[in-house]
Parts: structure tokens; C-alpha cells; sequence
């Protein structure tokens, strides 16, 4: 018997990735959370409070955090819907749909941040027909909202898009030929099928939006207790030489930021295990 054909990988070795995988992740992840931790330690945990506990800096924690998460949600109905149309359906300017999809990822975000406020200023093309139904965007919470949108509706978009057209039509016309409406074949064989991918978009969009800095700072109008976002309040603390200050928020964005994330990916492991039982 001839000795078995052994099929060579092209990656590299585990040794080699691992060490490739851990160096890049050290460089770009670690050593600056590590940095981070460590100019806190410096400062102590009574210092870190001081600087943290002020209505100023609890406002622009407030204000980032929950419109981040708002914005993370609507991107979530909007970005399925979107997925779904452009994955299921064929129309005139489908490929141009498709392709502006990816506009966030590609324009810089600050010439996003200028675009939207010239569009949302009170003198704009839709700022001026807000104006005249009596709502003010640009400068205000709701312009910060449209530009978190604007920015988080790709990810949603482009994670879901690619399990949409791996689910094979069939599955819906069983569901249907066995009697289901489409409603309950939407709730109970289609949404279950999405729901891993969709709450990863959900959680990309969510960290997208809490650390934006360029593209709302144009349109947010930056008003102390207002609307003046978290990122936006660091660097002033930087360029007044408040290191500590700066350390103290970012340790607070950090340790909100962590706790969502590990609460989206309890929800996740939880969806999977449904879907594995179902």
C-alpha cells in the first residue's frame, strides 16, 4: 500500500500564524488598551472617579452611549430590510443601490461629517424642508444620529447580505406549502436563520458609532451638556493637558463599551444554541 497523499495547507503553520495573529493583535490591541490601563493605574481608581464624575463629562457619556445604541438599532431593522431587498430582488439601479451601500467605508470621515452638514444645515436641501416643518437637525442630538447612522448602516448591511444568499429559497416555500403564513415564516424560519449575523452587524455598528469622532463633530454643534459627544470631550481634555481627564474618560468608554459588547455576545451564543436545538 502506498503511503496516503498528504494535502498541504498554504497557510503556515499553527507556530507561525499564532505568532503572526498574536504579534499584530499585541500591536494594534493590546499595547494601547495596556498603555491605557496603565496611565490609569497611575492615577488610582479615587482619581479616575473625580475626573469621570462631573455632569459634564456623565452628559457626553450619556449622549454617545445612547444615541450610539439608537442609531446601532435602527441600522439594524433598516440594514436587514436593505440586505434582504438587495440579496432577493432584482430592479433598475440594484448595482448602484449596492455599490453606495459601501460609501461610509470609503469616504474620509470628515469630508462625511461636512457632506451631511451642508445637507442637514438649516439651509441645506433637507435641513431647510426640516426648518420649515419646524425641526432643527444639524447642530443638534438628531443631526449626531443621522451621521451614526450614516456610518453604522453598512456593517448591518454587508454582514447579513451574505447569510441571505446562502438561505435556500425552498426553505420558505416549505414553510409555506406546509400551511405557514408569511408572517410566521418570517418569525419562525427566516429571522431565527438571521439572528447571529444580524446581532454581529448590531454589535459592529454599536462600536462604530461610540468611538465616531470626524464625521459628527461637523454637524453635532458641540454644546457643553448639549451636544457635546464623549470622543469629541477627550480631545479637549488632551489640548487642555488634562492627561488624567482624558484617561479617565477613556477608561469609562472602555468599561460601558465591554459590557455591551459582552451582553451582545451572550445574546448571540444564546441564539445559536436556539437555532441548534430548533
Amino acid at each position: 500500500m502506498g503511503r496516503p497523499l498528504i494535502q498541504r495547507s498554504p497557510i503556515p503553520g499553527l507556530g507561525l500564524s499564532a505568532g503572526i495573529t498574536l504579534s499584530l493583535l499585541s500591536i494594534v490591541v493590546l499595547l494601547p488598551v495596556g498603555a491605557l490601563l496603565l496611565k490609569g493605574a497611575s492615577v488610582g481608581p479615587a482619581g479616575l472617579w473625580q475626573q469621570v464624575n462631573t455632569p459634564r463629562v456623565w452628559a457626553a457619556l450619556w449622549l454617545s452611549f445612547r444615541l450610539s445604541v439608537l442609531a446601532a438599532l435602527f441600522n439594524l431593522v433598516f440594514g436587514v430590510i436593505l440586505a434582504w431587498v438587495l440579496a432577493r430582488y432584482r430592479f433598475p439601479g440594484r448595482r448602484l443601490v449596492d455599490a453606495a451601500v459601501d460609501l461610509p467605508f470609503a469616504l474620509p470621515t470628515a469630508v462625511a461629517g461636512i457632506a451631511l452638514t451642508t445637507l442637514y444645515a438649516p439651509n441645506g436641501v433637507f435641513g431647510a424642508f426640516a426648518r420649515d416643518l419646524g425641526i432643527k437637525i444639524a447642530y443638534t442630538p438628531l443631526g449626531i444620529f443621522i451621521a451614526l447612522v450614516f456610518v453604522g448602516l453598512p456593517f448591518v448591511t454587508r454582514t447579513v447580505q451574505p447569510v441571505i444568499d446562502e438561505i435556500d429559497r425552498e426553505v420558505e416555500e416549505v414553510s409555506a406549502t406546509l400551511g405557514a403564513s408569511r408572517r410566521h415564516t418570517l418569525r419562525h424560519v427566516v429571522l431565527p436563520m438571521l439572528a447571529p449575523a444580524a446581532l454581529t452587524g448590531f454589535a459592529l455598528s454599536l462600536a462604530r458609532a461610540v468611538g465616531e469622532y470626524g464625521s459628527v463633530i461637523f454637524i453635532a454643534g458641540n454644546l457643553p451638556m448639549k451636544s457635546e459627544i464623549a470622543p469629541l470631550l477627550i480631545v479637549i481634555k488632551l489640548e487642555e493637558f488634562n492627561y488624567d481627564g482624558a484617561t479617565a474618560i477613556g477608561i469609562a468608554m472602555l468599561l460601558i463599551s465591554f459590557t455591551l459588547l459582552f451582553a451582545l455576545n451572550a445574546v448571540q451564543i444564546w441564539s445559536r444554541r436556539r437555532i441548534g436545538h430548533v
